[in-house]
């Protein structure tokens, strides 16, 4: 599937939704017409036509500038066999999905003598990211939005996929993967998206949650042996029970043995000490 019929197929799925996005205004009621514009040229496949209250939205998206015909003649095109069909106003929203070679204008007008046309066009790479974060249905849009940190984006993409219910969740990550890849390099794609989902499942939490224990166990035990080793040399060797009794301290009391062990002379200060705890 390209890039813009994936595109089409999302905006038709959620219409109301698109064309909010696109007018900038709420839509409701909004449905799609099937219209079969059969006179060439034409790419109907790439194209969506929805029908709002005494308006026609036709909304198309373009990875690229280039098409034969060159686009302002399309767009006149399209706009002529609308409005000999419905007789109905007609707007016009191309949404450029990546941004051109630097030395391309990006048109906005059809203009030849005293034919004048003019559509909108959205650049994807100057859009508000959060709206498409907030926005499940433009969610896979998200990773072409404005930014200048990508790489913090797709990963604020990756959460947002991953706090979404399941039974949507695996298809709006598949589109929006799909999507990502005309800005992102695969592997960068596959790998947060991979991390992203394991973070999310019980047994990642689970090994987390393991790890964090071994690792404040570990922690614990380094101090016992630091301990042990200020005692040795400030006391001399310790008998074996003294020791055990040492590695047998909470983690609190251990700290409070560091503490005191500065004031010890001999073996014997320290099992005062220990003495004392125990009563």
């Amino acid at each position: 599937m390209s890039f813009d019929n994936l595109c089409k197929l999302l905006s038709e799925k959620n219409p109301d939704i698109f064309a909010s996005w696109v007018l900038g205004t709420p839509q409701t009621a909004v449905t799609v017409l099937k219209t079969e514009l059969s006179i060439e040229p034409i790419r109907a496949d790439y194209v969506t036509f929805l029908q709002l209250q005494e308006r026609i939205l036709h909304l198309e998206f373009q990875t690229k500038l280039e098409s034969t015909p060159p686009l302002p003649l399309r767009m006149l095109d399209y706009w002529v066999r609308l409005y000999r069909l419905y007789r109905l106003p007609i707007t016009q929203v191309v949404v450029l999905l990546l941004p051109p070679a630097p030395d391309q204008v990006i048109e906005t007008v059809f203009h030849v003598e005293n034919t004048r046309h003019e559509y909108r066009v959205i650049r994807m790479w100057e859009e508000n990211p959060q709206l498409f974060l907030d926005e499940p249905a433009l969610l896979p849009l998200a990773p072409l939005a404005a930014t200048t940190q990508p790489q913090t984006l797709l990963q604020q993409v990756v959460q947002r996929v991953n706090q979404l219910e399941p039974e949507e969740k695996s298809q709006v990550s598949a589109y929006t993967q799909i999507l990502a890849g005309l800005k992102y390099k695969k592997d960068l794609i596959q790998q947060l998206f991979r991390e992203g989902m394991m973070r999310e499942s019980v047994i990642y939490q689970d090994i987390l949650s393991e790890g964090e224990k071994i690792g404040e166990q570990r922690g614990e035990q380094r101090e016992r042996s630091l301990i042990l080793r200020l005692l040795t040399r400030r006391v001399g060797e310790l008998p074996q029970s003294m020791r055990e009794r040492v590695e047998t301290l909470s983690l609190e009391q251990v700290e409070h043995l560091g503490e005191a062990l500065l004031d010890f002379q001999a073996i014997a200060d320290l099992e005062t000490w220990l003495n004392t705890i125990a009563s």
